[in-house]
């Protein structure tokens, strides 16, 4: 082959590794190792994991640590038009190298939600019966004050059960669903990792106090409780996504 060839095909070979690997957003990780299974609980009984303390961790402090806005929405139950839920999505997130999608929870009073709701500047149907609303900016500001109450972690990798068995430990119990997932329980670390046939995984993290809330449709799938504030997000672990 010609040399001039040559380096012109090593030239742009390089660029085009220089261009991948600047879609490759920076980790913005500040001294904290942030992996899924790093998960521990203070003596206050609040979960911490990523660096975050479930509880105490803003929405600000979220956005800082990860470099990234995410989009923020306020829902209504779907059972209950009058009970609501604020989660934040951050998409194609790198930590540690590992990438996956972020739900976030807010922990946030029903009366200061229903006001926002009622100021949205628009409103979806969602197909589970509940709806969308997109909030004013002035409230998303006020909410980045929140602190979050629960986070769903969804890695783009598919996972299987030696793989979370060494990474996570024994769980305390497994609970398999109709539709094929298994869940794997860590009430003491409020944790639920939920498995498919085909190795999507979707993790749950909430405070030990309230992992009630994970437990309750699990035992009883076609049950008429009275709805907690569970986020949406949480409904979605019944298939989880694959890569």
């Amino acid at each position: 082959m010609d040399r001039k060839i040559v380096l012109y095909v090593l030239g742009a070979v390089a660029l085009g590794f220089i261009g991948f690997m600047m879609m490759i957003p920076e980790e913005r990780n500040n001294g904290v190792v942030r992996l899924p299974w790093l998960v521990t609980v203070d003596p206050r009984g609040r979960t911490q994991v990523f660096g975050f303390r479930i509880g105490e961790t803003t929405l600000a402090d979220i956005r800082d640590a990860l470099g990234e806005e995410g989009e923020i929405n306020l829902f209504s139950h779907p059972a209950r038009e009058d009970r609501y839920f604020v989660e934040v999505y951050f998409d194609q997130i790198y930590l540690e190298g590992l990438r996956a999608d972020f739900v976030i929870t807010l922990d946030a009073g029903q009366e200061p939600l229903k006001a926002m709701y009622e100021r949205g500047l628009r409103i979806s149907q969602l197909g589970s019966g509940g709806k969308k609303v997109k909030l004013a900016p002035h409230d998303s500001e006020v909410l980045a004050r929140n602190p979050i109450r629960a986070i769903t972690y969804l890695p783009w990798k598919s996972l299987d059960a030696e793989i979370l068995k060494n990474r996570f430990g024994e769980p305390t119990r497994m609970l398999r669903e109709d539709t094929g997932v298994t869940h794997w329980l860590y009430p003491a670390k409020g944790m639920d990792i939920g498995l498919d046939e085909n190795g999507g995984v979707v993790i749950q993290y909430v405070n030990p106090a309230e992992f009630a809330a994970i437990m309750a449709p699990l035992l009883n799938p076609s049950g008429q409780s009275e709805p907690t504030q569970q986020p949406p997000a949480l409904e979605a672990t019944a298939s989880p996504g694959s890569p």
